[in-house]
């Protein structure tokens, strides 16, 4: 038993190195069925079930974990924490996981970030901020928790101290290069608050060589790739795809659009309807793309009504075992624009909001966060120019062939005019008409955006046309731009 248990729990190890986390876990079932008190077993078992989506089970396995006294039961509390918050909105859980790992183990620098992360999350600004002054004990040189603390000074009209705390460190020196990317953006922000804007688009302009320099070749921007993709998906759905009949379930609210467009300030406002769970940034679609459908787009040409079927029910289930009872859920995933397509494909009824924002503004903000490996258009202007120029072409071929069911949204006129936007946009997503007050009765809201504060704060006008602040600096882009 012992060496097919071994056997086991290695090819278990193998998958999971590879990616390969389903098999993953499916071998260690196996191995689990011959020695249920394997600590490490169970901590792989939540692990990889977390990678599947399967998050009430990885939950479970997590928690076997605990009980047969795995080592570092503090990293276990915080993996937990993470899926209560990020997946399922279970916020109060996660904060409960996160102090126990802090009760375990004081020290642990990942539970204080997590924490503060948390509690920006809720809009807690003083828990947040003392969960970052104690991860700043334990590495004086963290440059997450120096950022964020100096975002939360920031929101509180402290920014010449955010200034002076980042100065200060970056000439003590950070303690490796992500952390002085992590300190460059805070600095342009914070200057950028306080109106030094030559001062901040040349931090920031750092901050992005810094990020630039740290990843490698084979993940830099590939123009060619990016434009052989929108050629490619145009090609593969030339006319409105046929999708499987409507079931019962969680209706779906897709928001898409390029990054920094105001994405989530609408799913925010969606969220006041007393019928509509915000879902957040939902990895769904993406993974249906990269378990089922590879090489994408071209395997969608042979992807029959069953397998549609299979693919949607498979998104469902995802979505009800997360939100159980919800009616509407949102799925606030920009660069889900990509695959408007397949999501017709999928859900033939669903009305897909568009978020837009003016060109230069869309793309400053941009340049001016931290997104580091998330995304690799966001070092260099030219890039997200370019970026830029591509989603506009590919949303005009979606636009030509689903009409009406693509609701746009202007960030601009949003910000201008929220109350008869936000009606419009209630309207065009066949959301029911709703009392007044119940829209704004609701718990306030989780907000997960490295803008938090900005996000919180009363709609302004102030960011739409923020570029002309770096009217110089953005010469090359507005040449640029109208090129396209």
């Amino acid at each position: 038993m012992n060496d097919e248990w071994a056997r086991l729990h290695a090819a278990a190890g193998r998958s999971i190195a590879q990616g390969r986390y389903a098999e993953a876990a499916a071998l260690l079932r196996r191995a689990l069925a011959l020695r249920r008190d394997h600590p490490d077993s169970w901590f792989n078992l939540g692990y990889a079930l977390r990678h599947t989506r399967a998050y009430p089970d990885a939950l479970e396995a997590y928690a076997q974990a605990l009980r047969h006294r795995v080592g570092g039961p503090e990293a276990v509390h915080v993996n937990r924490a993470a899926i209560l918050s990020e997946y399922m909105e279970r916020t109060d859980e996660a904060e409960i996981e996160l102090r126990a790992a802090l009760a375990i183990n004081p020290a642990f620098l990942p539970a204080w970030l997590n924490l503060g992360g948390l509690m920006e999350d809720l809009g807690n600004a003083d828990a947040a901020a003392q969960a970052y002054d104690a991860a700043l004990r334990l590495a004086p040189g963290n440059g997450r928790a120096r950022a964020r603390l100096a975002a939360i000074r920031v929101h509180r009209d402290d920014t010449a101290a955010a200034i002076r705390d980042l100065e200060q460190r970056l000439q003590i020196g950070a303690d490796s290069q992500d952390d002085a990317a992590e300190l460059y953006f805070a600095l342009g922000n914070a200057l950028d608050a306080a109106g030094r804007y030559p001062e901040a688009f040349a931090a920031i302009t750092q901050a992005n060589r810094i990020n630039s320099a740290l990843r490698p070749s084979s993940r830099r921007y590939n123009r060619d790739t990016l434009k052989r993709l929108v050629d490619d998906l145009i090609a593969a759905f030339p006319t409105r795809p046929q999708g499987p009949p409507a079931v019962e379930g969680p209706e779906m609210l897709f928001i898409c659009g390029m990054f920094r467009s105001g994405s989530t300030v609408i799913e925010q406002l969606l969220g006041r309807h007393p019928l509509v769970q915000i879902g957040g940034e939902l990895e769904l679609i993406p993974a249906l793309v990269h378990e089922r459908l590879t090489p994408y787009p071209a395997a969608v040409v042979n992807v029959d009504v069953d397998t549609r079927r299979d693919l949607r029910d498979a998104y469902l289930q995802s979505v009800a075992g997360n939100f159980p009872d919800a009616r509407y859920v949102t799925d606030k995933r920009p660069d889900n624009f990509l695959h408007i397509g397949l999501i017709k494909m999928l859900f033939p009824d669903a009305r897909i909001l568009c978020t837009e924002r003016a060109a230069l503004d869309n793309i400053l903000s941009i340049y001016f966060l931290n997104f580091a490996d998330a995304i690799n258009y966001s070092d260099r202007l030219e890039d997200a120019v370019h970026y830029f120029g591509q989603h506009r072409r590919l949303m005009a071929h979606w636009r030509a062939i689903f009409g009406d069911d693509i609701v746009t949204v202007s960030y601009d006129q949003l910000v201008h005019a929220p109350d008869q936007v936000l009606a419009t946009t209630w309207r065009a997503l066949g959301l029911p008409p709703t009392d007044p007050d119940a829209a704004h009765s609701k718990a306030p809201p989780v907000i997960r955006t490295p803008s938090n504060w900005k996000a919180r704060s009363a709609l302004h006008t102030q960011s739409s046309g923020r570029w002309q602040n770096y009217a110089a600096e953005l010469a090359p882009v507005i040449a640029a731009l109208d090129r396209l």
